[in-house]
């Protein structure tokens, strides 16, 4: 994926996807100066574990309809939480209860918070 105009898209396509299925509080964070492992983190969260399924296929279809596909996938069988691995665009996908236990966004709190997706 590399190039930073398709990491971007990448983004903006994952939160469509997830905004379409009705994610609450969808978060993105630049991370690209603090970490190797990933440019963004994308956070959302669902009200229970079948909407966090659905949201999870949504963006795999979604993503996939363009040709971008993930590395791994973990925690789909339980899906209190599910991360997505995009290599430069890592999501997770939480319940409410498992969000505020990982609190993602306070560990990564240096990172620059998208505020509007209209800001990528």
């Amino acid at each position: 994926m590399n190039d930073e105009k398709n990491i971007k898209d990448t983004v903006r396509l994952m939160y469509e996807a997830l905004d379409e299925k009705k994610a609450s509080d969808i978060t993105i964070i630049d991370i690209s100066g603090l970490s190797v492992v990933a440019d963004y983190f994308v956070i959302a969260s669902a009200d229970n574990i079948r909407q966090t399924a659905a949201l999870c296929d949504n963006v795999e279809e979604k993503l996939s309809e363009q040709g971008i596909y993930p590395k791994q996938i973990e925690g789909r069988s339980t899906a209190n939480w599910i991360l997505m691995d995009y290599t430069d665009v890592i999501l997770h996908i939480f319940d409410k209860e498992n969000r505020l236990f990982y609190d993602i966004e306070r560990i990564w709190k240096d990172g620059r918070r998208i505020v509007n997706i209209d800001e990528l």
